[in-house]
């Protein structure tokens, strides 16, 4: 009978197209994926993955197998999903992708409150840019995701996904104290400052290829600037530094955004700039009391910081 775990591994393998890949999706070592296909191999009588250069490919029999493989633990999450339902409780294991600001601003809450409520249950968190962790859902890497848009650029959500909106978070734009417009503050801009504004200005933005970087230079376009991104910073705290030195300016969303340098002004934008704040989670694990418990704690832990 072929073992569970090792059609795991192949599958993870089929998916990431690397052991290390695999290693990585599955949490564990690069060693112990090669000794679980090898004992698949053994228990199938035929090899199933082949040399390729410094990595590996699945043979057409490892090929074939890996498809049944794919809808073999389908079968089985979906048979988990309606146990899990029948049963009622939160129980198990739940893995969850979230970005770096809700890590920090609305996941510790959520968690703090879905451990006490339901302590049988085991959260495993990881933390990821929002693309990857929806990819990271759609394979069955994780079991929920948190992610985001702009209110101006929509994030693709795949088909598989079901999504439920979390909260909107505002931003501001981060900018030294002796710039130009840092007196433009409170009372001295009651409606907010226009993005045009800060034409002349150097960024510090986020990295090429993720969405929130994408984002920022269409966005600064729109208003009719060709935006000069002079320094790639992925953390928020890391572009506030950068801020505070004269390095240039940045957006500041407000969710996890923490103690502002004492050298740092934070500009609020006329344009009502924000992200959409929202969970994602198979839709065929839709029964699980698990993800709906997840859920709950989500929306409680974001309807405090409305």
């Amino acid at each position: 009978m072929l073992n569970l775990e090792r059609l795991r591994t192949l599958d993870a393998l089929a998916r990431h197209g690397s052991v290390s890949g695999a290693a990585d999706g599955l949490h564990v070592t690069t060693s112990a994926v090669s000794q679980q296909m090898a004992k698949l191999e053994r228990e199938v009588g035929q090899p199933l993955l082949a040399r390729n250069g410094r990595g590996v490919r699945l043979t057409d029999a490892g090929r074939l197998l890996a498809d049944h493989a794919a809808r073999i633990i389908s079968q089985v999450e979906l048979a988990q999903a309606d146990v899990e339902a029948q049963r009622g409780c939160a129980v198990g294991e739940l893995r969850i992708g979230a970005f770096p600001t809700a890590m920090r601003g609305l996941l510790p809450q959520a968690l703090a409150a879905l451990r006490t409520a339901h302590p049988e249950l085991r959260v495993r968190v990881r933390e990821q840019e929002p693309e990857e962790s929806m990819a990271a859902v759609v394979r069955g890497d994780l079991d929920l995701a948190l992610a985001i848009d702009w209110h101006n650029k929509r994030m693709p959500v795949p088909a598989e996904l079901t999504r439920t909106h979390l909260l909107d978070d505002t931003v501001d734009i981060a900018v030294p104290a002796g710039h130009r417009l840092a007196d433009r503050t409170g009372s001295a801009a009651p409606s907010g400052i226009s993005l045009a504004e800060f034409g002349e200005d150097d960024w510090i933005s986020w990295n090429e290829g993720q969405f929130c970087h994408e984002w920022l230079v269409f966005t600064l376009r729109g208003t009719g600037i060709e935006p000069r991104i002079a320094h790639i910073a992925e953390e928020h705290h890391t572009q506030l530094a950068f801020v505070e030195a004269g390095l240039g300016v940045c957006v500041a969303p407000k969710l996890g955004r923490g103690p502002v340098p004492s050298g740092v002004r934070l500009l609020p934008v006329c344009d009502s700039v924000r992200r959409h704040v929202y969970a994602v989670w198979r839709a065929d694990a839709d029964r699980r009391p698990s993800i709906r418990a997840a859920v709950d704690s989500l929306q409680q832990a974001a309807a405090g910081l409305r």
